[in-house]
């Protein structure tokens, strides 16, 4: 089974082994684990309930993190970004005054807008618009 999975990602072109990466995986998933207690404590804060934030949070990493590894053969972890969370809760929630649900459904649709700029390759062209220099 180990040579079928590196055969399917390419493990020996990339000059790594399947111990190798496994090592890797455990280490980046122990370096990452600290998400799964502090994003819930910070959704907390904007009257988020702490058990589905945190099912949220890790079914996200989840997902995303099998997205980058199985469709994009690429080794990357993807987990929610505490900062956004931390501006929610903290900046659009507590001092703006808006409720979690509506501060939910903006970042979501700015997530969907920007699916749909990365699909329809605007996101692309804006990137390739910019001057080198920037």
């Amino acid at each position: 089974m180990a040579s079928r999975i590196a055969n399917y990602f390419g493990l020996e072109v990339a000059g790594t082994t399947f111990r190798r990466e496994v090592l890797a995986g455990v280490t980046t998933f122990v370096t990452m684990s600290y998400i799964i207690a502090v994003n819930p404590a910070i959704l907390k804060a904007a009257g988020i309930p702490e058990g589905p934030s945190m099912v949220a949070t890790i079914m996200t990493a989840v997902v995303g993190t099998l997205v980058m590894g199985l469709y994009a053969n690429r080794p990357f972890a993807i987990a929610p970004y505490m900062g956004e969370n931390a501006f929610v809760a903290y900046t659009v929630v507590k001092v703006l005054g808006y409720s979690w649900q509506t501060a939910m459904a903006a970042v979501f649709l700015a997530g969907a807008m920007f699916t749909l700029l990365t699909v329809a390759r605007v996101r692309a062209w804006m990137v390739e618009a910019l001057p080198p220099g920037l």
